[in-house]
């Protein structure tokens, strides 16, 4: 008879309002730390990190959540909520509500960057931080992401701009451009895998959009200009930075990071964009999972 892998859901409350979780898995021994997921967006729930759910068949109990606002999480509608400082303490609270003494920490996309915001914190029990197609600083991520517009057919490309810059990007033929992108830079199986395309169906866009404009890094959104880059020297967990070849979002920000965290480990993962976990699953769990491990296995005190 096949064994039931264990699953817990509920509701972490957070500010007046409900962050939803669910936990997968159970800890096989002491030495197997969970793993708390931050997923991307924001606005984009933690459904996109899906498969991840496979590190539980190893003992150790995979965390999600859905961030406040998208999800089966709450959804206030108060644009003057969406700010880093918020999922920050989110962050924070799920992690002490749900009892994560010691914990593996992976940021995934927008997750990544608020990960890495925790860990310059430095909070106790931080075993290892893991950053998944991630970047240390939003400007040069968008840059490179129009750099990449420039390997496309040039009406597809010129096509991205022209309503980028109008504003229009509910426009059919933006969309028909922004899919040959996706396909190519974001996630190159066609079509998407269903956990994905569910995922980008929960997600709450108006997040990201009141966050996008604000320039301070600490007040009210503070997105735009967004730059941990000198900080990453400050970084004193194992962190594991992963990162696909094709990735069009966060080009060349994996060196950015490897480079900037002290004993950082770098996996790039040849045939992905984005979503590595997604093209490449055997390997990428297989890389995730033994580097857990690793940092398991090694004196308690590196963690």
């Amino acid at each position: 008879m096949a064994q039931t892998t264990a699953i817990t859901e509920g509701f972490v409350p957070f500010r007046g309002h409900r962050t939803w979780y669910r936990i997968v898995g159970e800890r096989a021994g002491p030495e197997k730390l969970p793993v708390l997921l931050v997923h991307g967006g924001p606005g984009i729930p933690s459904d996109c990190l899906e498969p991840m759910s496979a590190l539980a068949d190893a003992g150790r109990p995979v965390v999600f959540y859905d961030q406040l606002g998208c999800g089966r999480s709450d959804r206030p509608d108060d644009p003057a909520l969406w700010c880093i400082d918020l999922f920050l303490d989110e962050l924070g609270t799920v992690r002490e509500a749900l009892g994560l003494g010691r914990v593996h920490l992976l940021g995934f996309s927008w997750g990544g960057a608020l990960a890495m915001e925790y860990a310059l914190e430095r909070p106790d029990g931080l075993a290892s931080l893991v950053l998944h197609s991630t970047y240390a600083s939003a400007p040069p991520a968008r840059a490179a992401e129009q750099r990449a517009y420039d390997g496309l057919p040039a009406e597809i490309a010129h096509a991205l701009r022209r309503h980028e810059a109008a504003g229009t990007t509910d426009d059919p033929e933006y969309q028909a451009a922004r899919r040959v992108f996706d396909l190519r830079h974001v996630c190159r199986i066609d079509p998407w895998p269903e956990f994905l395309q569910r995922a980008i169906a929960q997600a709450n866009w108006a997040i990201a959009e009141a966050m996008e404009d604000r320039d301070d890094r600490h007040a009210p959104g503070g997105r735009k200009n967004w730059d941990v880059t000198a900080d990453l020297g400050k970084i004193r967990v194992p962190t594991l930075v992963l990162s696909g070849r094709h990735d069009g979002l966060v080009a060349e920000q994996d060196e950015v990071l490897r480079e900037g965290i002290p004993g950082a480990e770098w996996v790039r993962f040849e045939e992905s964009s984005h979503y590595a976990h997604a093209e490449e699953p055997e390997r990428f769990l297989a890389v995730l999972d033994g580097f857990l491990t690793r940092v398991e296995r090694a004196p308690a005190s590196l963690g």
